[in-house]
């Protein structure tokens, strides 16, 4: 993920990079996060790698452990690292939650069905979505 430098903005657009997040979110998704929001069980959040603190990483807070977040990607055929990794994130490494998906539109889509497809589709607000998180809980 690509950071922004005005980390003292209340929202910020970031870039996801990757395919943990997949189907929630793909390679080049922009998102509106919030920073300070409070985090509930479900949330896609953004934080610090706990072993790469230079590292900013999206996942799905899937709940509250001892010793801070369990975090896991939607991605179940994705082996990148999430909490079965490194373990629970802590609290203070949690910057921000996800408040709009926005997919850009891409290059090829020129027929006006296909842009309208596309802008019925690009902009999602993203919720705390508390059967993902029971799902993820169970791996």
């Amino acid at each position: 993920m690509v950071e922004n430098r005005r980390s003292r903005a209340r929202f910020e657009v970031v870039e996801v990079t990757g395919p943990s997040m997949v189907p929630t979110l793909v390679h080049g998704d922009r998102l509106v996060v919030r920073y300070g929001a409070l985090v509930r069980p479900g949330d896609v959040v953004v934080f610090r790698h706990p072993l790469q603190q230079d590292l900013l990483v999206v996942k799905r807070a899937a709940e509250r452990r001892p010793g801070g977040w369990w975090m896991l990607g939607d991605n179940p055929f994705n082996e990148s690292g999430d909490s079965t990794d490194y373990g629970a994130v802590p609290e203070e490494l949690v910057l921000a939650t996800a408040v709009l998906r926005l997919r850009p539109r891409a290059m090829d889509q020129r027929s006006l069905r296909a842009r309208l497809s596309w802008a019925v589709s690009a902009l999602r607000v993203l919720r705390a979505d508390s059967s993902a998180s029971s799902r993820l809980r169970a791996r």
